[in-house]
């Protein structure tokens, strides 16, 4: 899979000698993408930072594909929505993408679709007519606001025969990506640090500590069999026994430090993870699944991350008592 990816990326320049370079016309207002697109894609919520950021970069490819559509709702009760869903909403706008009043306007417009909003209480409701009207959809973080939510968006992607996928960007990072290949032989273990916050409408670790549980994931993959967590006033930090002696920590950073990395140990090796680039690969693996509608993230393995994510809220609210990932799974249809 990954070569055709690669051959893919190459065929549709959207990659030059592994490298983007980001130029004045991606960063100002001078940026103006071209109109006509045979792939339009449609993104859906405009109150992320992600969101300017997917625009910027996919209409700079010089790929068949652009981003021509947005709408968005807006959650009052959620300050990192309402507090910018208007400065996201004016800069997507400058750079010529048309503001449609709902999804079924932007539906009937685009072929593919970002499901960007910053809520993910909004991400189920929004996923359903996305996948029932079959258009390949990448939800950012996080995918739903509940394990049972996540459950659903895959059912209803079965049942709509229509894949989908959703990852923080961090799960790219080039080093990781190594580790998950096989660099360092069979992983034995890993320590993870990223930044982490809550928001008190969001499950606990599902606002910013999903960065950081997607980094652990992708170091160990599945197979987690218990997990533990451990809070500070200074971190938080999960721990995640995969049997075998196997164990993947991830230390939640509080004080605001937006440093994402960590080291796997391997029985070939040892690989430090190295540091958070650039959305750009995550972007190169959403493109490539409009495309094949090959997905990087399996569903299975993003239900276990979750599960990975309610048992450490469970054990915090257990004072830090090990919490089977069985049991978080058995208590979901």
């Amino acid at each position: 899979m990954e070569r055709k990816r690669r051959d893919f990326l190459k065929k549709t320049s959207i990659i030059s000698a592994g490298t983007l370079v980001l130029g004045p016309n991606m960063m100002g207002n001078n940026f103006k993408p071209t109109s006509n697109t045979s792939k339009p894609i449609g993104l859906v919520g405009m109150d992320t930072s992600h969101s300017p950021q997917f625009v910027e970069i996919i209409n700079s490819l010089g790929s068949d594909y652009k981003v021509t559509t947005a709408f968005t709702t807006v959650s009052r009760d959620f300050p990192p929505s309402v507090d910018r869903v208007e400065k996201f909403t004016a800069q997507i706008k400058s750079m010529g993408v048309e503001i449609v009043d709902s999804i079924d306007d932007l539906l009937g417009k685009v072929d593919y679709v970002l499901l960007c909003t910053v809520d993910g209480r909004l991400h189920l409701e929004q996923a359903e007519k996305i996948l029932k009207a079959k258009k390949r959809v990448f939800i950012d973080k996080p995918m739903a606001a509940s394990l049972d939510e996540v459950k659903k968006i895959f059912a209803l992607s079965k049942e709509y025969n229509t894949p989908t996928f959703s990852s923080s960007s961090v799960r790219f990072l080039t080093k990781a990506k190594e580790v998950r290949n096989g660099s360092i032989g069979n992983v034995q273990g890993a320590q993870i640090y990223a930044p982490i916050s809550y928001e008190p409408t969001q499950p606990r670790l599902y606002w910013y500590g999903v960065h950081g549980a997607e980094l652990l994931f992708t170091a160990m993959q599945q197979g987690c069999k218990r997990v533990r967590s451990l809070v500070t006033e200074q971190y938080h930090m999960v721990i995640g026994d995969w049997g075998d002696g196997k164990i993947g920590t991830y230390c939640g950073l509080k004080n605001k430090m937006q440093e994402y990395g960590g080291q796997a140990f391997g029985d070939k090796g040892v690989s430090y993870l190295g540091k958070y680039e650039s959305s750009l690969p995550l972007i190169e693996a959403i493109l490539h699944y409009f495309d094949t509608g090959e997905v990087p993230v399996e569903p299975s393995e993003t239900i276990e991350l979750f599960a990975f994510m309610d048992a450490a809220q469970k054990s915090e609210q257990e004072k830090g008592n090990w919490i089977a990932i069985e049991d978080i799974l058995g208590t979901t249809p």
